[in-house]
Formats: structure tokens, C-alpha cells, sequence
């Protein structure tokens, strides 16, 4: 099957009927057609629909090809600054838009922390600090990816400690949230403390790290997917009154919005592409992200893959 759902292009043609876009445009492209009469999407939440169709998703091809259907409002344009290239990024910023706005609910001022510094991770610190938040911590086991979330967009970050032989993942935890707190000067109450956390890793133990550093009444919102089955505290989750939240692919109004950050400068998903291939590359696209790194030793963080007819230069 075609691979592809992060994506942007031009329209090559048009139904008779639609009149937000036209051939020619620029456009980002929400890959997930809803069926738009179901509860869920009755109720703004199309993103659970039972029934969407969504690319790269079988039976359905994705959107790594020369021409892609898809309905006419799921084409958003793109304004003169952005480029295709910041259109395909629209897709994971909305997942992060998605998060840190409408689950996460973060306010300005507040104080969130972010565990995993892959893309999704890396563009939720900077939704969340475009959105005004106070401090954003970044969590990872990479010394690299932290340097390059302190220089993108993280006010801290904390490196776990090696974990000891023996040691389970819950003792595990609770020394790694103790030592986070102890560095970077965390309280479970008051100015000092974390009104959010994310987890875009998906890693048990980060899970139970996150509900022991986020405050008293504060929200977790999990993004990231690992193993479906983890261990979760429920003793903490009670006794601090936690907000659980999951946060799955995006919904009515992340995409404007994930365009509109993009486009005012206030989100800048330009630094996560780290490498760029033609069409006819595409296999060797995928080989460099599944090592993590490429030949020259550089490592992926995101990597774009150019259509049929563009030009890598000019995307």
C-alpha cells in the first residue's frame, strides 16, 4: 500500500461545487475524511469517528503519491509565507495544537513539562510556549535531543538517571520524579509547580513519572503511544486529584490554528526538518529515519520526502 499522511500540495482540480479553494492553491491536507453523521462527529470531536477514512491507513493509501483526493474542507490554504514544506508540518503541530490547547487546556503563565523530545514532543513545547506558557521542561534519555529542546524551545531540561540494576520501573520512578524535582526546584503546590504534563514518549516509566511531578489538581495528557499496557499509580492519581486525559490525532479548529502559529512566526517547525529527499528517494527516506541517523552520521529528527514533480529545493 501507499505510504503517506503528512502532507501539503497544489490542487490539480476541483468538484463543481467547491468554493474554498481553487486549482492551483497551496494547500495543507488533513488526512482523515469523517463520516460527519456519527455521535462523534455530531458532537465536534470528528477525530473519533468509527467510520473516518484515513490515509495510510488500510484499506486506504496514503498520501504519498502524484495526486490525492480528498473532500474540500480538509484542504486548508496555505498563506504566502509558508511553504509546502511547512504545510506537511502542519500535521503534527496539529497533534500538538491538539494537545497542549484543547486537552491540556494550557493558560498563559502556566508552568507544563514534556517527556519525549522526538517531533511531536518537540512541537508540543512550542505550541505550549507560544501559547504563554511561564516555563516548559523538557524530558528525555538523549543529552542531544535535550540540547536541541533547550535551543528550539524548552526553559529546562532534566536528564534521568541511569536506572539501577534490579531496580523496578515504579522504584525507578519515584527516584527519577524526586530528582527531577530536587533540580529544577518543582513543588507539588504553588508558583513552583507544574500545572501540566505531557507525555509524547510513551515509555512506562515516564508515564509514572509524569503523575508524581505534575501538581496537586493538576492534568496529564498522554500523546505519545508505547506498550498498550502499563502500570499507573492510582494511589497518586486519587490522592492528588489528577486529570487524565488522552489526546488522539486532532480535531475542529487545530489545523486553522496550527497554520495561523506557523504563519505569525510564533511556531517554527522549519529546525525539526533535518533531511530532505526527492521522490525517488523515498525508500532511503525511510531507511535513514528507521536508523535514526544518516550515513553522515546526522541525526533525524523529521524527514521531508518531496513529490513526483517538485523540485527539493523549491518545496
Amino acid at each position: 500500500m501507499v505510504l503517506g499522511h503528512e502532507a501539503a500540495g497544489v490542487v490539480s482540480k476541483v468538484g463543481s461545487s467547491v468554493t474554498n479553494v481553487k486549482v492551483g492553491d497551496r494547500v495543507a491536507m488533513e488526512p482523515g475524511a469523517t463520516c460527519r453523521k456519527c455521535e462523534a462527529c455530531k458532537e465536534g470531536r470528528y477525530q473519533l469517528c468509527p467510520d473516518v477514512i484515513f490515509a495510510a491507513t488500510p484499506p486506504t493509501d496514503g498520501t504519498l503519491a502524484r495526486y490525492y483526493r480528498l473532500p474540500s474542507d480538509l484542504a486548508y490554504p496555505l498563506p504566502p509565507n509558508l511553504s509546502l514544506e511547512d504545510g506537511a508540518m502542519t500535521e503534527p503541530l496539529s497533534v500538538a495544537v491538539h494537545a497542549v490547547s484543547k486537552l491540556g487546556a494550557l493558560r498563559s503563565n502556566q508552568s507544563v513539562a514534556i517527556f519525549g523530545c522526538g517531533p511531536v514532543g518537540l512541537l508540543c513545547m512550542a505550541v505550549a510556549k507560544a501559547l504563554g506558557a511561564s516555563r516548559v521542561i523538557a524530558v528525555d534519555i538523549v543529552p542531544g535531543r535535550l540540547e536541541f529542546a533547550k535551543a528550539y524551545a524548552a526553559t529546562d531540561v532534566f536528564l534521568p538517571p541511569p536506572m539501577e540494576k534490579d531496580e523496578s520501573r515504579v522504584a525507578f520512578s519515584m527516584r527519577n520524579a524526586q530528582a527531577m524535582k530536587e533540580k529544577l526546584g518543582i513543588a507539588d503546590r504553588g508558583p513552583q509547580a507544574i500545572d501540566l504534563v505531557l507525555d509524547a514518549s510513551g515509555a512506562e516509566v515516564s508515564i509514572q513519572t509524569g503523575i508524581r511531578v505534575v501538581k496537586s489538581g493538576g492534568t496529564y495528557v498522554q500523546v505519545g503511544m508505547g506498550s498498550p499496557n502499563v502500570n499507573i499509580d492510582m494511589f497518586v492519581v486519587i490522592c492528588k486529584e489528577l486529570v487524565l486525559k488522552g489526546s488522539f490525532r486532532y480535531g475542529p479548529g487545530d489545523y486553522p490554528l496550527a497554520i495561523a502559529l506557523a504563519a505569525s512566526g510564533k511556531v517554527d517547525v522549519k529546525p525539526l526538518v533535518s533531511h530532505r529527499f526527492p521522490f525517488t528517494q523515498a525508500r532511503e527516506a525511510f531507511e535513514t529515519t528507521r536508523n535514526g541517523k544518516s550515513p553522515d552520521g546526522k541525526g533525524v529528527i523529521k524527514a521531508i520526502i518531496s513529490g513526483p514533480d517538485v523540485d527539493i529545493n523549491e518545496a
